[in-house]
């Protein structure tokens, strides 16, 4: 049982993805901003063969580890009688600091910072939902579509301009890989961006300028997915923003003020954005009008709500640097679910440069996971 009046926050991080580098500095991130006074934080990685562990260690770097030696822990899914529900990690007697005491700890909510596949896309929201545990961000729903770029772009194309694409899944490109090709030349022109549909980071993500450099480009985002998308290589800037849920559910969800990427590589690559520390420069704000600004703040709001997003989301538009004619040249790029939390991340940096600190940030969208939770238990699920 819970020994602490505070809020316990486990801080689930790492997971089964290529972008698991990338969580272990978001979750070293939320773990030093969190509100001490109101939260005792437990780290728990997911290390890339699948195991829960506990860990403490944050290396020179800034990374959260995940300590081979540390305890493994299982899961299991016990809600409480008293209405609230938790998930205990129990230790399977491994590793040093194994003890009886950790096996009866609760944790009240479950804060993922974790991106891609199994961590982002509905799987993991849906363990949370089957032990009844309060978790921050979206729902299965948002999140799988959300991580889906190709679904999430169907579902705004009505309402928000997207950029042409193409979809295409291994077995159609072995057998029409010469169709695919030229429906390529024909509908999108060369340069196209080559990407994974549902990994983010910019990880297998190829800007192929000429037919002769697709194959490879192709074979190498199917390293990550099983559905890679096609799309036309506009000249466009990258405008991010940063979108919160407001805590009164009458009131429409909060919009940052715009943010702008520069590359300076090719385009924003995950070598720009994780390896090169002058691989893009932060334009906070981003240099655009007031007019501007009002139509990429609605178009983020309304991809936040017709996606039916919960707690966070990032917005990523594109603006066409050529046309500049409908809504102002802007486009959908996609949606983040759970966007990045480093120190140099937009989502966080955005909030700030808008009027709410690091700290204040996560408190929120803990209230928020813990105001759904409770407003889920009052939910009628059976008509007896």
């Amino acid at each position: 049982m819970k020994n602490s009046q505070k809020i316990r926050v486990m801080v689930l991080y790492g997971g089964r993805s290529g972008e698991h580098e990338v969580s272990l500095r978001s979750a070293a991130s939320v773990v030093r901003n969190l509100d001490s006074q109101k939260y005792e934080v437990i780290p728990v990685g997911i290390d890339p063969q699948g195991e829960w562990v506990l860990s403490t260690q944050v290396d020179k770097d800034q990374v959260l580890l995940i300590d081979r030696n540390s305890p493994r822990v299982t899961l299991s899914l016990q809600p409480t009688l008293s209405g609230v529900g938790v998930i205990r990690l129990v230790s399977n007697g491994q590793g040093p600091g194994s003890t009886e005491e950790f096996s009866s700890q609760e944790f009240d909510v479950v804060f993922p910072v974790m991106h891609g596949p199994l961590c982002e896309d509905g799987a993991i929201q849906g363990l949370f939902e089957l032990a009844d545990i309060a978790y921050v961000g979206c729902g299965i729903l948002a999140s799988a579509v959300g991580m889906d770029k190709e679904i999430a772009k169907k579902l705004l194309q009505d309402t928000i301009p997207v950029v042409p694409y193409l979809a295409l899944r291994p077995d159609a490109w072995k057998r029409n890989r010469a169709e695919l090709g030229q429906r390529i030349v024909d509908e999108l022109q060369y340069p196209v961006f080559v990407k994974p549909a549902n990994m983010g980071s910019s990880v297998g993500v190829h800007k192929v300028k000429d037919p002769s450099q697709l194959e490879a480009a192709v074979q190498d985002a199917f390293r990550f997915d099983s559905k890679i998308l096609v799309e036309r290589g506009l000249q466009v800037r990258e405008i991010e923003l940063s979108v919160l849920q407001d805590l009164d559910p009458a009131q429409p969800p909060r919009v940052s003020i715009p943010g702008e990427i520069v590359p300076k590589h090719e385009f924003y690559s995950y070598e720009a954005k994780y390896l090169d520390d002058e691989g893009a420069k932060l334009l906070i704000p981003a240099q655009l009008d007031s007019s501007q600004v009002k139509i990429a703040q609605k178009m983020a709001q309304q991809a936040f709500q017709l996606l039916g997003c919960e707690g966070m989301a990032r917005v990523d538009l594109f603006i066409d640097q050529e046309s500049g004619q409908k809504n102002e040249g802007f486009y959908f790029n996609e949606i983040n679910t759970i966007p990045g939390f480093t120190s140099i991340s937009m989502y966080p940096k955005l909030w700030e440069h808008s009027g709410i600190s690091y700290p204040a940030l996560l408190t929120q969208l803990i209230e928020l996971a813990i105001q759904r939770h409770q407003a889920k238990k009052k939910l009628v699920r059976k008509l007896s």
